[in-house]
């Protein structure tokens, strides 16, 4: 089982991948700069190297999460800075040695036009990608459905890559607590979402988990993230995230928490517990 969470930069990008071992973790997430701001970052390319190496030796997966502002969608006179800020975010995460940058799928944009978000979504990634050559991918992440988000259905996501005139350039993060709250997955339906995706070649693509529970009901379009194992606020059963990333078809993806670390349990205690109840699961799999 490869397990990590979201770790903060503060001690750099080699002490993030070190946080992450000292909490016994195979993975992290980290934002590469201000979660808060789309300004380009001119970052410690020393550090950088020293934490891709760090990840070499520990055996440890990373992934870059872009800040909090970043859209596919983004206002005309922020789409420049946007362009700039995701080519930034993945020169970064290129130079760490992650997987690639997370970055969330589009919302919509017009209310006459429902294909004027995915024609700008394209637009915006193309322009990124032409000019992209590093390992690091753009991975589109599954949207709660939350304020006119898109990207809650596996189509969306794999018709957007396969339109793009990079798709060798993206790659797919699934959030749990994202499918969950949009009707996507209801903790119920993972037999035919496993099928669905299939059948799509979503799986394929899929190069990161965002393991999450959710604090509202499947269906309710609210983004809110909830412990694993926390039953009295979780509304994911936990043998059913077990089910569905345990899938034979998702083995060997990084599973990153990004669960409440200030709520009874740190991420260090949850690692521990999620490899303590699921890890026989996770090798069975694995040797199908």
């Amino acid at each position: 089982m490869i397990i990590g969470s979201h770790v903060s930069i503060r001690d750099g990008y080699t002490g993030a991948a070190e946080r992450a071992v000292a909490n016994q973790a195979s993975a992290f997430q980290y934002f590469p700069k201000n979660p808060r701001s789309l300004s380009i970052k001119e970052f410690d390319r020393e550090d950088a190297k020293n934490c891709s190496s760090f990840c070499l030796e520990h055996q440890l997966y990373s992934v870059a999460h872009t800040p909090y502002s970043t859209s596919l969608t983004p206002v005309i006179d922020k789409q420049e800075l946007t362009i700039a800020s995701l080519l930034n975010d993945l020169e970064i995460a290129d130079a760490c040695g992650s997987i690639g940058v997370v970055v969330h799928y589009g919302s919509q944009i017009s209310k006459t036009d429902p294909l004027a978000s995915y024609h700008l979504m394209l637009d915006i990634l193309n322009s990124v990608l032409s000019q992209w050559n590093g390992s690091s991918l753009i991975l589109l992440e599954n949207n709660a459905g939350t304020k006119g988000a898109l990207g809650t259905t596996l189509e969306e996501l794999v018709q957007i890559r396969n339109l793009c005139g990079y798709p060798e350039k993206i790659g797919f993060c699934l959030d749990t607590c994202h499918a969950f709250a949009s009707g996507l997955w209801n903790g119920e339906n993972t037999e035919e979402l496993i099928a669905k995706g299939e059948s799509l070649g979503y799986w394929e693509q899929l190069k990161v988990i965002h393991l999450n529970n959710s604090k509202y009901p499947t269906g309710s379009k609210k983004d809110r993230h909830a412990n694993i194992f926390n039953s009295s606020i979780g509304y994911i059963n936990a043998d059913q995230l077990k089910e569905l990333v345990g899938a034979s078809v998702l083995a060997g993806i990084p599973l990153i928490l990004e669960t409440p670390d200030d709520e009874g349990i740190s991420h260090k205690e949850e690692i521990e517990m999620i490899k303590q109840k699921w890890n026989q699961k996770f090798l069975e799999n694995f040797e199908c």
